[in-house]
């Protein structure tokens, strides 16, 4: 098992191709990763939280798991990737309501900057460019990873939460 971090965000605020509900489907992920490879060490609670940006469309379930994950980051993001496909995400339209959005938070210390937005390729950015500006994965992986120090902004998960804006609405889901 590597020693390294890794932390996926779970989100989704559409019920499933098959009718479930958010959580259900991202119960239902969480083991499609386990049969893929990517073993769930740890989780968060469930949140509900208003969309970021604002907008009129169904609050977010969203979560994050810390894995371990014996290949790299790329590989990661690709079977990321697939499972989001078999379990209905299309991408149309950023900041889109959708049925599951699987992100890679944290790959250990690594950072990664891709570049490349127009190829129309997914690049791989590590840690996540918005990590830090989202109450609905800060608060999630405060309960996985509460010690754990951004590489780049060298601030801590408190420090990162004291900083975001007013207006991001979250609470935990009580099951």
């Amino acid at each position: 098992m590597h020693d390294k971090l890794i932390l996926i965000g779970l989100g989704a605020n559409l019920p499933g191709i098959d009718g479930t509900t958010p959580i259900e489907t991202l119960e239902a992920c969480l083991l499609e990763l386990e049969l893929r490879g990517v073993r769930v060490m740890r989780r968060s609670r469930w949140y509900r939280s208003a969309p970021v940006p604002v907008s009129d469309q169904p609050w977010f379930f969203n979560g994050v798991a810390a894995v371990d994950f014996q290949d790299v980051p790329s590989e990661l993001l690709r079977v990321l990737q697939s499972v989001e496909t078999k379990f209905g995400r299309i991408r149309r339209v950023r900041n889109e309501a959708r049925t599951i959005d699987l992100d890679i938070l944290v790959f250990g210390d690594l950072v990664l900057a891709g570049h490349n937005q127009s190829s129309g390729k997914s690049e791989l950015n590590l840690p996540h460019p918005e990590l830090h500006r989202r109450i609905f994965v800060l608060f999630p992986m405060r309960d996985v990873a509460p010690d754990w120090r951004h590489p780049v902004r060298g601030q801590s998960l408190d420090e990162l939460i004291a900083e975001l804006p007013a207006n991001q609405s979250i609470e935990p889901v009580e099951l």
